[in-house]
């Protein structure tokens, strides 16, 4: 059975989960073309090495971030959100006329 571990319920097993994709820095979406928006979205670096991923916790519906490796699939680590984000961002409407 290959656990993984919440940093909110602890080990688990890795059926409780769910995978959310690569992490990436989010880019200022006020300055970002949709072309550039669409990127950090959708296309992923899938590169062999250790790379920090989205992981939910489906019975919680916790999300939090995990370093995996994806030559050897060995976690490295688990770890809050909070430890990266440090303040929300709000997403508001452009005012109309504006570029969208």
């Amino acid at each position: 059975m290959k656990l993984l571990t919440c940093p909110l319920n602890g080990p688990r097993n890795i059926s409780e989960f769910t995978y959310g994709g690569e992490y990436h820095p989010m880019p200022d979406h006020q300055k970002v073309s949709a072309r550039e928006w669409a990127e950090h979205v959708f296309f992923h670096d899938n590169a062999a090495a250790v790379v920090t991923e989205w992981w939910c916790h489906s019975a919680s519906s916790y999300w939090f971030l995990a370093e995996r490796n994806t030559i050897s699939d060995e976690i490295v680590r688990t770890f809050a959100a909070d430890e990266i984000f440090q303040q929300r961002v709000e997403f508001t409407q452009p005012a109309s006329g504006e570029n969208q």
